[in-house]
């Protein structure tokens, strides 16, 4: 306790003698009431999710964003709060979300001692309470980093019909896909889908006249041979990365296919013109668009 860097309460420490007060309160931060972390230790959400339930106490469940950290997802906000089932009614805790949702036994596992909504329940929580962009993006980052499927969540949302936002839920799922490798792949998606286009495939293979995939693209259309590539950051300031996006391209294009490159600025300033460009592509190749 007070030794490492995960969350702990603080009373023990001093309890077990393992920390003074004096260096409880000087070196360490306090996440919840009673529950503190090393002033060191960066806040990620699974740490958040950790202290929340030390908090919460052993009979409670992580689940949200909580639950998404500790099986892996990526791509999660940090100030998002931690979130817990609990039942009963709570008083509000400044970081956390108590839910007094009814749950079902095998909808929860162990991990790392802590009690976790399965990926399934996970993403049946998450996409009835989000806005339909920021559940997409958290559906599709924790299919990615799991292999769960959206008819697996469906299978959850049938056991609990009268659910407050199943309805939102059911609708978002259509628009899940794990192949999404960040949030502006998911977000350059979507703005291709909310524009009446094609439903774009993900993570294509690429594959040289050798017969050996080079390789993958991050969504577009086979039939018509056209793919949209999302550059992030990285792109552009890595000379290796450059170089390597440099001669993947002409080894791409040189196949035969179209494609469409698309930056932050073009996606979150001019969607406008990232669908016109991608409308023309597909029209040259015959899409009935």
């Amino acid at each position: 306790m007070g030794a490492g860097d995960a969350p702990f309460r603080g009373s023990s420490a001093i309890v077990a003698g393992v920390l003074t007060e004096h260096q409880l309160y000087h070196d360490f931060a306090r996440l919840y009431q009673g529950v503190y972390v090393s002033k060191r230790t960066p806040v990620t959400a699974a740490v958040r999710a950790r202290a929340a339930w030390l908090f919460a106490g052993p009979d409670a469940v992580l689940t949200g964003f909580s639950a998404v950290a500790l099986h892996g997802s990526k791509w999660i906000d940090v100030s998002e709060p931690a979130e817990v089932i609990r039942p009963g009614h709570r008083m509000p805790v400044k970081g956390l979300l108590t839910h007094d949702y009814r749950l079902e036994p095998d909808e929860a596992i162990v991990i790392g001692g802590m009690r976790v909504a399965t990926p399934a329940r996970a993403a049946f929580d998450l996409g009835r309470r989000l806005p339909r962009p920021e559940a997409i993006v958290a559906l599709d980052s924790l299919c990615n980093a799991t292999g769960l499927k959206p008819r697996d969540v469906v299978m959850v949302a049938e056991r609990h019909p009268g659910a407050r936002g199943v309805a939102r839920l059911r609708s978002n799922l259509v628009d899940v896909d794990g192949g999404a490798e960040s949030p502006p792949e998911t977000h350059t998606r979507l703005v291709i889908v909310d524009a009446g286009l094609p439903r774009p495939e993900t993570q294509i293979p690429i594959v040289g006249n050798d017969g050996w995939e080079f390789a993958r693209s991050d969504l577009g259309w086979r039939e018509w041979s056209v793919l949209v590539e999302y550059d992030g950051e990285h792109h552009w300031t890595d000379r290796r990365q450059r170089a390597w996006d440099i001669e993947r391209s002409a080894r791409i294009e040189a196949l035969g296919w179209k494609v469409i490159r698309v930056g932050a600025e073009l996606l979150y300033t001019r969607p406008d013109e990232l669908i016109r460009r991608v409308r023309a592509k597909l029209h040259a190749a015959g899409a009935p668009v």
